[in-house]
């Protein structure tokens, strides 16, 4: 996933994302279970929206991505709002030698773009391996109601000024695995004509009991499962699973 041109527009085109959800859900979650530092590792970054909020709350924060382009874009922002925080460009699958942390977070359905079951169980792997003891690991998934009832076989479109985008999503290859193929149009203010790119990415998830087991595989200790940013158990329509688990010590 290497997310090309995409990197450069992703801030403009997902500027509704609620990212301040997930900034509070954080600071719920490392005062309920009272973890004593705020080194945190935001895996999956992207451009560091969640790493520069985390940072403006306290946290000692690291990012890493896979993307070059989404960690250069993540560092200029973090320069100009003067916050040093170290960006690593690594596989999150292959995470190592980035430090010990308190909370280790995979935020914004990131993981849903592992390829294999293999890639997710060695990321819980190496997550336990770089948390402290009683460190959290929080992430989001997408749900297989929102991968097969919500995104399969449809079509959403914008048509902005500046910026517009066609986005296909059509089945994956592997159950319940949903490609997107989005062509987005940019205006060059110097031509006045409109520039056209295409990405593929691909997006796999699993059910909930999976997760579960593949965590305490892992030697976590599974605190909680919600969905939709509620402290409720996921309800059968739930479309973002979350996971709160803790290191054993």
């Amino acid at each position: 996933m290497s997310y090309g041109k995409f990197a450069y527009l992703y801030d403009q085109l997902m500027e509704d994302v609620p990212y301040d959800s997930w900034v509070a859900l954080i600071n719920k979650k490392h005062n309920k279970y009272k973890v004593q530092g705020k080194k945190l590792l935001d895996l999956a970054c992207g451009t560091g929206q969640l790493s520069i909020r985390l940072g403006k709350q306290g946290f000692e924060v690291t990012g890493v991505d896979l993307s070059e382009n989404m960690l250069a874009v993540a560092q200029t922002k973090a320069d100009q709002q003067g916050l040093k925080i170290p960006f690593y460009q690594q596989n999150m699958a292959e995470l190592d030698g980035v430090g010990q942390f308190d909370i280790i977070g995979i935020f914004c359905d990131s993981l849903n773009y592992l390829v294999t079951e293999s890639d997710v169980r060695e990321t819980f792997r190496r997550v336990y391996a770089h948390l402290n003891e009683d460190g959290l690991f929080i992430f989001d998934v997408h749900s297989i109601y929102k991968i097969m009832q919500i995104f399969m076989n449809q079509t959403f479109a914008e048509n902005d000024e500046e910026i517009s985008y066609i986005w296909h999503c059509y089945q994956g290859e592997y159950p319940n695995s949903v490609e997107h193929d989005l062509s987005f149009f940019v205006l060059d203010e110097g031509t006045g004509k409109y520039d056209r790119y295409d990405e593929l990415h691909f997006q796999r998830t699993y059910p909930v009991e999976i997760y579960e087991e593949w965590l305490r595989e892992s030697g976590f200790e599974l605190l909680e499962v919600s969905a939709d940013f509620k402290d409720a158990a996921p309800g059968t329509q739930a479309e973002r699973i979350f996971f709160i688990s803790k290191k054993l010590s």
